[in-house]
């Protein structure tokens, strides 16, 4: 009988090793690097937001990124959809991927430089990487510019995305089906622990939870929980620009190149065209100092509004998408570009 025993537990031992490796493999891989915001949040304790899809299949959130891209998509029916915008996309004004090397930041000039770097659009809204893991939306200072129509988006991307499709795209109200994939491509698309570039004590800190409310308020300060948004007043002499800002040629040129030109190109959203012609340059240049639609300041700090019969409108930049400073590094490049 003994040696019976002995002969079982050196049957099991070996499936008892590999059971237990794998208990220890999961409990480590609870939280990894390809863990979302929101795997990280719900190890900590906290809930998902009304937003969450964490069920969605594939195919709904290639529907949502069609519509979120395309602006239509073939629905559940089989048929291809209406287009939510007969003018925008989405992605005329909203990046799909990182914008901030530093999540943790807004800061225009290091979101200029990434841009640069990674070939990206410097777009006035702000990004949809992410879009899911902001607890506010709409902040700051759109309640100027929207009035009441904030204070149901602010608190809920379902409603963020209903005004946008509505209101900023100059277009119609979205379907249940359309915003519950628009929803889950949102969900998709969250931030990661590996682009939160954590040091080994803080991966421990999160990964064993011993007090769940300081790796929760850890975790939130490695990314922005919501965009903030400034508007901006234009300088008190146009002619003198921002006072004690000195423009640079070569930082404005990348303005020109990924923000302004990013529309008004050819085949661009926009209906007024540029091209990198002295006499586009000049236009700007003579603008200056007027109440025109090539007023540099003026449509940045101010945009135009979809009223009036003319739905295509140049929305404006809040601070922090584009600064004092890119203004004046852009009046210069024009300035310089007017004269050769």
């Amino acid at each position: 009988m003994k040696k019976n025993k002995q002969l079982l537990f050196l049957i099991f031992l070996p499936a008892l090793a590999i059971f237990m490796q794998g208990q220890s493999a999961r409990e480590l891989s609870v939280l990894n690097k390809e863990s979302t915001i929101s795997d990280a949040l719900v190890h900590l304790g906290e809930e998902l937001p009304n937003h969450a899809r964490p069920e969605s299949d594939s195919a709904v959130i290639k529907r949502g990124y069609e519509l979120v891209t395309l602006g239509r998509t073939i629905g559940p029916d089989g048929k291809r959809s209406k287009y939510i915008s007969k003018y925008y996309v989405c992605t005329s004004c909203h990046n799909l991927e990182q914008e901030n090397p530093d999540l943790s930041k807004v800061d225009p000039q290091a979101r200029l430089e990434y841009a640069s770097q990674k070939g990206q659009k410097f777009l006035p809204g702000s990004g949809f990487f992410g879009i899911a893991n902001r607890e506010t939306w709409y902040n700051g200072d759109y309640e100027k510019k929207y009035g009441r129509l904030v204070e149901k988006a602010r608190n809920s991307l379902a409603e963020a995305t209903q005004l946008c499709a509505t209101v900023c795209s100059s277009g119609r109200l979205l379907e249940d089906w359309e915003l519950e994939a628009i929803l889950a491509y949102y969900w998709q698309n969250q931030i990661k622990l590996k682009d939160l570039e954590l040091s080994k004590q803080e991966w421990e800190q999160l990964r064993l939870a011993e007090n769940k409310k300081l790796a929760v308020d850890l975790l939130k300060s490695k990314y922005v929980q919501s965009s903030p948004a400034t508007f901006g007043q234009t300088p008190a002499n146009f002619l003198n620009g921002y006072e004690g800002i000195e423009g640079d040629f070569e930082n404005g040129k990348k303005v020109w190149e990924l923000s302004c030109m990013s529309c008004h190109q050819t085949d661009g959203v926009s209906t007024a065209t540029f091209d990198n012609s002295i006499l586009t340059f000049k236009k700007f240049m003579r603008h200056l100092n007027q109440d025109h639609p090539y007023n540099l300041y003026k449509i940045s700090r101010y945009g135009t509004y979809a009223d009036k019969g003319k739905p295509r409108y140049m929305p404006l930049y809040p601070k922090e998408r584009l600064s004092d400073k890119q203004l004046e590094d852009l009046r210069v490049f024009i300035e310089q570009k007017s004269q050769k």
